[in-house]
Parts: C-alpha cells; sequence; structure tokens
C-alpha cells in the first residue's frame, strides 16, 4: 500500500478541476480559523501543476488565508468563553496556552512566526483576538508571515517544479512519511514547551 503516491496522484487531478482556485482559497480561509489541514497541501501540487499561474495562486492563498485570520480573531475577541471549554478537551489546548504564552512575552511578532511556520495558525490567530491584541499590526504580521510562506512554496515549486517534479513522483512515499515523522516531532516538541 502506497498512500502517499495514491494521494498524489489524486491530488495532482483534482488541481486541474475548473474550480480549483475557490476550493485554494476556502481551505486556505478555513485553516486560518477553525480547518485543521494546511492550504500547503494544495498549493504545492497546483503550482507545480501550473507553474505559469504560481505567483497568483500564492497571493489568493495568502490574501484569503489573512481574511480567515480575521475571521478567527473575531472568534477570539468575540467568543473565546464559548470555546474554552471545547479546547481543554482537545488536544489543541496545550498549544493555545503556548500561543498565549507566546504572545505575552513577544507580542504581536508571534503572529509573523505562526503565519510563517506549520505551527497551527488558527490557534495565534484566535489567541491574538482573545486577548485583544492590536487589529492592524495582527494584519501586517499575518500579510507578511503567510505571503513568505505561501509565495516561498509557490516561487520555489514554480520554478522547480517542472524538473523536480518526477522525482516527486518516484519519492513521494519517502517525502511523505519524512513529513509526518517531523510534524509529530514538532507538536511533541511544542506541548513539552508547553
Amino acid at each position: 500500500m502506497r498512500p502517499f503516491a495514491y494521494l498524489y496522484e489524486h491530488v495532482m487531478r483534482w488541481v486541474t478541476h475548473p474550480f480549483a482556485n475557490r476550493y485554494l482559497a476556502a481551505l486556505s480561509f478555513a485553516e486560518s480559523s477553525f480547518f485543521p489541514i494546511p492550504p500547503d497541501v494544495m498549493l504545492a501540487p497546483m503550482a507545480l501543476a501550473r507553474p505559469d499561474k504560481a505567483m497568483h495562486l500564492a497571493l489568493l492563498t495568502t490574501v484569503a488565508s489573512v481574511l480567515g485570520g480575521v475571521f478567527g480573531y473575531l472568534i477570539g475577541y468575540f467568543a473565546i468563553d464559548l470555546l474554552i471549554p471545547w479546547l481543554r478537551e482537545t488536544h489543541y489546548w496545550p498549544t493555545y496556552l503556548l500561543a498565549q504564552g507566546w504572545f505575552e512575552r513577544w507580542g504581536i511578532w508571534v503572529i509573523f512566526v505562526a503565519g510563517f511556520t506549520p505551527i497551527p495558525y488558527k490557534l495565534f490567530t484566535i489567541s491574538a483576538g482573545a486577548l485583544g491584541l492590536s487589529f492592524a499590526p495582527f494584519i501586517i504580521g499575518s500579510l507578511i508571515g503567510r505571503g513568505l510562506r505561501f509565495f516561498l512554496v509557490a516561487g520555489l515549486l514554480g520554478w522547480l517544479g517542472p524538473r523536480m517534479e518526477p522525482k516527486i513522483r518516484q519519492y513521494i512515499e519517502w517525502l511523505g512519511w519524512v513529513t509526518v515523522i517531523l510534524s509529530l516531532l514538532a507538536i511533541s516538541w511544542l506541548q513539552l514547551r508547553g
């Protein structure tokens, strides 16, 4: 069984769908406020399949993600009391507490870091709203962090993609499992730090 090869082939077919850009925007919005799957899983293959559109896709992903971040901020600002019981019951609680601690220590700079890294960005958008952090710096930090991340992904895959695609296809299982292991290590490290 080769789960990553199957997913790769499926996604590569999906990214040519007439509504692929809408799906990418919806996924980018949702991930920034409540959905667990990052938009990179769709942005990367779309940039690989359509390198001439890579920068447009990065811009679409960035704008939709920041709008989703605004929604997350509003959730935190207006509804954090409703979310706290749910957060306590999930694996997100330690990361939420970690996000609050980082905001107290470094302020709005945390949004830039959370926007760029694979840390669950949604917890930081919700935390920023819950703590009532300044809205304009929140938007600027989100635009810079998310923009750098998505333009880097789309730019590299748009530029290297056509040459790298056969190698990606050849080593997709290895790359998939390495990504899973690194993600688990990152989550474990975050929980130990919290």
